[in-house]
């Protein structure tokens, strides 16, 4: 049988806030930083959140799949699984800026079901369960209901990225809006959930970075795919774009066109 949905919320919100204090005793304090394969950055707070988090999920839920950014895959993927990325922003967190994020997602064949995001030094647990809606430290929240593109503001995350892959699509991302700004990590994804921008244009994200926001998102009402249009899995290329409402979403897919 599946999986209550209300206990994975309180589990996911407990496990959560109480692995908070991993990142926290390391925060704005000295310690070594780490390079992967890939020259990302890794610390000791990553490596100990994560297998704090693995721990309580593995003894709440010993049947349930783990994919985590630091230790992989424990169990299998097809069925209850869990997504984990337990330093969003990592470059934020050894840096001193408060706006590094905790990711936790919940799929169940491959579906989201259960969105959250933690951000431990500013106290805020966003979290949606798609048809059941989103709240923000247990307060409902929405996404906004703007549907003119002319309106609206957006944050466009990786822009150094984007705009040395794509030089052209940057320029016109740049050009759109009401209200534009650059940006990192998944903070900006959980304003979009909480109603104060309307779109988060992301690049190069990996399935740890983007499957646990997209409960969240469409829990507050918005839409997350990719830049062109499809829904995301394990698979996709990690080009991503919230948006608040379906028509902002279509009105900003043709500006993402390479």
């Amino acid at each position: 049988m599946p999986t209550p949905i209300d206990q994975i919320r309180d589990a996911a919100i407990r496990i959560a806030e109480q692995a908070s204090a991993v990142p926290m005793s390391y925060f704005r304090a000295a310690f070594e930083v780490d390079a992967k394969a890939d020259e990302s950055p890794v610390t000791i707070a990553d490596r100990e959140t994560e297998a704090f988090i693995r721990k309580a999920l593995a003894e709440a839920f010993p049947d349930h799949g783990i994919l985590g950014e630091e230790y992989g895959i424990s169990g299998s993927l097809d069925g209850e699984t869990w997504i984990v990325d337990p330093i969003d922003g990592t470059r934020s967190f050894i840096t001193g800026y408060p706006l590094f994020g905790m990711l936790m997602g919940f799929l169940d064949g491959g579906t989201p079901k259960l969105g959250l995001v933690r951000m431990p030094a500013l106290n805020e647990t966003f979290i949606g369960i798609p048809g059941q809606g989103a709240t923000l430290n247990g307060t409902p929240i929405q996404t906004r209901k703007t549907t003119d593109l002319g309106e609206a503001s957006i944050y466009i995350n990786e822009p150094d990225g984007i705009r040395r892959s794509h030089p052209e699509l940057f320029e016109r991302i740049w050009n759109v809006g009401g209200t534009r700004r650059a940006a990192y990590d998944c903070y900006p994804h959980a304003l979009v959930a909480s109603g104060q921008i309307d779109i988060c244009v992301d690049f190069g994200l990996q399935p740890y970075d983007y499957l646990p926001l997209i409960g969240l998102i469409e829990a507050a009402g918005g839409i997350m795919t990719d830049w062109d249009g499809n829904r995301l899995d394990m698979k996709s290329e990690g080009h991503v774009i919230a948006a608040a409402t379906p028509e902002l979403h279509a009105a900003m897919l043709p500006h993402l066109q390479r």
